[in-house]
């Protein structure tokens, strides 16, 4: 089981969140290129390590949390 840290609720087991995606990944410019939007929407990096991501408390207080996640380990 993974806990996260909500600021709010204190520490809470994952199944009180949605997970949000990558926290890295910078939404292109409205006037990109097709394939600049295309890579946004579908294209995602699989790492293997620390990785920043988006949870919302969505059991809890409803907040947008940032999370630093090893994808290894799950600390």
């Amino acid at each position: 089981m993974l806990l996260i840290p909500c600021p709010y609720c204190g520490p809470r087991s994952q199944v009180e969140f949605t997970y949000g995606g990558d926290a890295s990944v910078r939404r292109p410019a409205n006037d990109a290129s097709q394939a600049q939007w295309f890579d946004y929407v579908y294209l995602r990096d699989n790492p293997c390590g620390p990785l920043d991501e988006w949870w919302l408390h969505s059991a809890g207080c409803r907040s947008w949390l940032r999370v630093r996640r090893d994808t290894r380990t799950h600390e």
